[in-house]
């Protein structure tokens, strides 16, 4: 089902990718691979008309998708110490979120966010229990063009201490009630209210879209 919140273009453009991904993917047909190659070329132009970012931007962007279209996957660590959850800077917008990041191939879900956790501020942690698991499109949050997953996990502080990072300007602990500007497509108030209700409660059971 559609977003109705997503704007019919960029609906269309990510519709056009995926099915061009996947056709390149498995096409053998020389004909067919001239039609997908000119559809990624038309669904970059109406990304520069929206975007103002080059055709050969996107058309390098498509390129280094490969294989069958699936959404990408984001993990974000819950940290909770003395009531309170852990939360870096980014330096990218100087606004707040959950540490993680995008999963790495070959590492398991548990483990990219414990290396998340430990990447983005100094902390060692353990993943206990998955908080949720939502579609970070369906949000209306600043657009995205490829497809996500956000997993949410639990996790429980072992040790460390305060570092940032390249991505990272700044570690800190925050109440619930007194949240810093959150960078909303990395942490949003969803997020942090499951948080809190899991920590609450601890067999809450898992949130998903």
């Amino acid at each position: 089902m559609a977003d109705p919140a997503l704007p019919p273009w960029l609906a269309w453009v990510r519709e056009i990718e995926a099915l061009c991904q996947s056709g390149l993917t498995y096409g053998r047909d020389p004909f067919d691979v001239q039609r997908y190659e000119r559809l990624l070329q038309i669904a970059a132009e109406i990304l520069q008309q929206h975007t103002h970012l080059p055709v050969n931007h996107w058309l390098e962007d498509f390129s280094a998708q490969q294989g069958y279209a699936t959404p990408k996957v984001d993990v974000r660590g819950a940290v909770i110490h003395h009531g309170e959850i852990l939360l870096v800077k980014e330096r990218a917008d100087g606004r707040w979120c959950m540490p993680g990041g995008w999963a790495d191939v070959g590492d398991s879900p548990s483990a990219t966010v414990t290396r998340e956790v430990r990447e983005e501020s100094g902390y060692e942690v353990l993943a206990r229990k998955v908080i949720g698991v939502y579609d970070a499109n369906r949000s209306g949050r600043p657009l995205s063009l490829y497809h996500a997953y956000k997993v949410v996990f639990l996790c429980e502080l072992t040790g460390g201490q305060p570092q940032p990072s390249d991505e990272t300007a700044a570690v800190g602990f925050f109440s619930f009630d007194a949240l810093p500007p959150l960078s909303a497509n990395r942490t949003d108030e969803r997020h942090l209210s499951e948080v809190k209700a899991h920590w609450i409660d601890g067999a809450r059971p898992t949130a998903f879209d």
